[in-house]
Parts: C-alpha cells; structure tokens; sequence
C-alpha cells in the first residue's frame, strides 16, 4: 500500500507547512493549519488539452462582448452596465446581510428571458422556496437543486447548458477527490478553478456567494479574488434597513462603485438618493453636527459627521470613531491641538459618521474638523453648510478631487453655502448658485463659520 501523505494549510492565508505548527508565519495567525491528505488524483494541474494559437489583438471584435441588464440599474452600474457573459463574479459579505435575496431577486429576473440554474449547498429547496414566496418572487422558470458535490453540480449544468449559474455558497461545495472538508483552502481554491472553466468554456455567466472570516475578509485562499473576475462586498449593519454593495474589482468596469439598496418586507429596493439616508432628521442645527461630501465611484454623497466632546473619568481620555478612519481622526485632534490651540486631554471624544456608513476619504478631514470644534465651543455652525477638504499637518486646508460634482450634489440637496480649499477651479455658473468660501487654512474655516468661534 503506498503512503498516504498529508500537509498543513493555513485557512487564512493558505501557508502550506510539512508539519504541524502552532502559529502560521505567513499571517501570524494561531492554531489556523489544518491536515490536509495529498491525493495523486488531484487535479490542480489539469489543464484542457485542445488546440489553441495566438490571436491578433485587431482582429480581435470586441462587440461580440454582450451586456445582459439585471433587475436594477443601480446594480447594472456597479457591474459596469450590466453581467458580461461567461464572466465569474463573488459576491461576499456577513453572514444575515442579505446575499442569498440580492442573488435570489437577480436569478428571478433573469430567468424571464434567461434559462437560469440556482444551485443551493447550504439550504434545502423548500427554504428557497420559502424566501421567493417571501419577497414575491414567480420563479416559473428557475431551475433549482440542492448539491454541494461540485462533480455532479458540474454534469447537471454540462446538460442543462443553462446561460446563468448561481452557486450559494463557494464555501459550500466540495470536489470529491479532494480528501479535505468542504471550505478548506485547497477545496476553495480547487472548486473555484472548475467554476472559472466551466464559465468560460461553456460561456455561462456564473455568480458565487462568498462567506467572510472574523476580520471581514473573504473566507478561503486570496487566490479566489484573483481567479474572479469581478468582486463584490455586500455591506451595511444589520440594524439598519439599507445595504452598500460595492465593487473592489471589475475586469468590465470601474472599481468602488457603488449601490445602495433598502432591505425590505418583500426584498430589496434601490435607494436612487442615498444622501437622504444619511443626512440627519433634525432640521435644527446642533453644535457637533456637520455635512460633508464624499465621492463613492460616480456616487456623490451628502452625510452627516457628529462629534460628542465632554469631560472625561480616566487618566487616558477615550478616543472613538465609528465609519471613519481611527489614525486619521487622531490625526485630526492633533492637528487642532498644535495648530489651533485647543486641549483635549482632559476630553473623552467620539466622532461619527451617521447611518452606519464607511468612508476613510480624505476630504472628510474638514467636516470633522469643525465637528470637534464645534461640540467643544458649543457653537452651533452656520446653517445649511457643506464642509470638504484634506486638513495638513500644518493646518493648511489641500485640495481634493471631484470638486465640482460635490458642489453640484450640495446645491441640488439645497445647501447654501460650501467651504473648500482655496484655488479651486470652480465654474462661474456654479459659483452664482451657492455661497463658496475658500479657506487656506483651517483657522480661516473656524472663524468663517461658527460665529462665536472668532476668540479662538
């Protein structure tokens, strides 16, 4: 009998070691190696035999790449204008966020004029069932099967030659002649190569949903956001109804496009002005509460930064910042702190950006700026007030990019005025529809619009 050999893989990273080690030296991660057995059968190195040559790149027609239009044009937009066929795309996100309706609602609509094949590995047919019947869905010519066999998943699609495959989950499936457990960096990594040649031979347009570790990261081997060719992060908290899809690779279009979705009773709807999400109730101004503008892809977004400063018990005051960069917030204070002439160290403070959304954009620096001021002055700022631009360590306010469509986004929001740095390039017809005060640096900005700020 010959002998079986076995290695050690790391499920974070996929470090393969000879042996067992406690700690993987590659992510530092403790107790993460996992005994996989080598099998001859394996097929990491098949590779299909047929003939093949190069091609010129002008006779290449590119007009043969066809766009297919999903249910929502929002979600068309961050796919760069709709599924391109034969591609294979990963969908991913916490658990409960909602990837199974968002794939769900896309495999109904295609299937009006599309044959579609929904494969489930972690549910059984009647709770797929369930949830169409949940959010309204016909599902008349939907193929459905539950399987995580990828052999057989593959000898079904091979015969039913459908145009879309839908695979829930990636982490879900196994190949059988793999001897590790399903989910396992070798599976993953093997079953996502069989899912790209089947895609690409067979030209059927295949989405995967992708489950993500503790850290928020894709779950599995980072070779499967190479293989892929397009990634998207489902994202959003899940006390809040909305939900942010975006997407951070896209061989067919732009990068960090997104869309933003409201998840409802009967599934989710788009949000086509998402700065209303994230703009405050209140239509009184309060000292610690401020708007910015930030760039999402195309998407320009109003939202609102709050800061609370107070009193603090500790020898340490506590610093805290929800959707905005930690390090950039510290940065921040410590530039109010030397340029300014304020003293927070007796101070507990806590920034927020509101709604639960996620920016770590430069141009929020101003916006949190005045924020911290404002709470600490108790100054409530001038109404109806946009605040953008980079703050440098010298105080000085830099200049950032899409600074007109910010504007733009301000003045159809119904702004009256908008600080940013000085020696912008600004249109004459969009400077005689709202107030623009230029400030060098952020001391100009303080005194210019909280009023009872000018002692400082």
């Amino acid at each position: 009998m010959p002998k079986i050999s076995s290695k050690w893989t790391c499920q974070e990273c996929g470090y393969i070691s000879p042996s067992y080690i406690g700690k993987c030296p590659e992510c530092n991660s403790w107790n993460s190696l996992i005994e996989e057995i080598v099998s001859k059968k394996s097929s990491y190195l098949r590779t299909n035999e047929k003939d093949n040559s190069f091609s010129l790149c002008s006779d290449i027609n590119i007009s043969e790449m066809n766009r297919i239009k999903s249910f929502d044009s929002e979600l068309d937009n961050v796919l760069g204008g709709g599924f391109v066929s034969g591609s294979l795309i990963l969908l991913s996100g916490e658990p409960g966020i909602g990837k199974s309706t968002l794939l769900l609602q896309v495999a109904d609509h295609l299937s009006k004029n599309h044959k579609v094949a929904y494969v489930t590995a972690e549910e059984s047919l009647h709770q797929v069932k369930l949830r169409g019947d949940r959010l309204n869905l016909s599902g008349k010519n939907l193929l459905l099967l539950s399987e995580n066999n990828l052999e057989q998943i593959i000898s079904l699609i091979e015969k039913e030659k459908p145009g879309f495959l839908i695979i829930d989950s990636i982490q879900a499936i196994y190949h059988p002649e793999l001897e590790s457990t399903g989910g396992s960096v070798s599976q993953v990594r093997e079953c996502a190569n069989k899912l790209l040649r089947l895609a690409k031979e067979n030209n059927i347009t295949t989405l995967m949903a992708g489950h993500v570790n503790k850290e928020g990261m894709i779950a599995g081997p980072k070779v499967l956001e190479h293989i892929v060719d397009t990634v998207l992060y489902f994202e959003g908290e899940k006390f809040h109804n909305f939900r942010i899809l975006r997407a951070t690779k896209n061989r067919f279009g732009c990068t960090d496009e997104i869309a933003v979705f409201e998840m409802k009773e009967h599934g989710l709807k788009t949000i086509p002005n998402p700065s209303f999400l994230f703009m405050s109730q209140n239509k009184d101004s309060v000292p610690g509460s401020t708007y910015a503008a930030l760039v999402e892809g195309s998407k320009t977004i109003i939202a609102e930064i709050q800061a609370l400063v107070g009193g603090t018990s500790y020898t340490t005051p506590r610093r805290v910042a929800n959707g905005l960069d930690y390090n950039r917030v510290l940065q921040i204070i410590a530039i109010l702190e030397r340029r300014v002439g304020f003293n927070f160290s007796k101070h507990d403070m806590f920034v927020n950006l509101v709604g639960g959304l996620s920016s770590y954009e430069p141009a929020l620096d101003l916006s949190i700026a005045m924020s911290i001021v404002s709470c600490k002055q108790d100054v409530i700022p001038v109404k109806k007030t946009i605040y953008v631009g980079e703050v440098g360590l010298t105080g000085e306010i830099r200049q950032v990019n899409q600074i007109e469509n910010r504007i733009k986004e301000a003045v159809k929001l119904g702004f009256e005025r908008i600080v940013i740095p000085s020696g912008c390039d600004i249109s004459k017809s969009l400077q005689s529809k709202i107030e623009i005060i230029e400030s060098k640096k952020i001391l100009d900005a303080i005194r210019a619009t909280l009023a009872q700020a000018q002692s400082i």
